[in-house]
């Protein structure tokens, strides 16, 4: 079974169904994305910015961790659930567009990126906890960071248009290609 195949399989089920043309839980579970979405970025753009050296300069980097992290992971638990339940709601749709692939691509640079810090970067944390200006590494991460967020929001924005939906045809090889789309061949 292909993952399209799947999909338009889940995409018929009752909840996925009945979650997509509700009322009111489809809406609260956008706005309740969007809002975890700001908690969490606005909150990870602030340890960024400690870690650029630009605020919190006479904060230690470990305090400012251990006081913040909670908080982010808590709104990128919230982000992530609600995330899977909008996507169940519509996956063929959401399988297919491309600003979807490009948001899922740049989450998982953005978890590379948050793993290699604090998996790597972070080790000699105790060399530069004090530091107002982190070193080098600490400050690339911070950058990629905000960057790749950016873009994750950028892109989540986007979803929401149709501008290369897969029933809108003809379409350019690549996008079709890039959207996954399946188009019959001409007779």
């Amino acid at each position: 079974m292909s993952i399209l195949a799947f999909l338009e399989w889940v995409g018929q089920t009752p909840w996925s169904i009945a979650l997509h043309e509700s009322l009111y839980m489809y809406p609260l579970l956008e706005s309740t994305h969007v809002m975890a979405l700001g908690w969490f970025v606005g909150l990870a753009v602030m340890f960024d910015l400690r870690l650029l050296g630009w605020t919190f300069r006479t904060v230690p980097t470990t305090e400012f961790t251990s006081r913040l992290l909670p908080w982010v992971q808590a709104g990128f638990a919230v982000m992530f659930v609600t995330g899977l339940l909008l996507f169940y709601a519509i996956p063929v749709r959401n399988y297919q567009n491309i600003f979807f692939r490009v948001k899922m691509i740049m989450l998982v640079l953005a978890v590379l990126n948050i793993w290699y810090f604090h998996n790597r970067t972070e080790r000699s944390i105790g060399e530069w906890d004090t530091q107002a200006r982190p070193p080098q590494a600490a400050r690339v991460a911070a950058v990629a960071s905000i960057l790749l967020w950016l873009s994750i929001v950028v892109a989540g924005r986007m979803i929401a248009y149709n501008w290369f939906d897969c029933d809108i045809q003809p379409q350019s090889d690549f996008i079709n290609w890039a959207a996954g789309c399946v188009v019959p061949l001409p007779p």
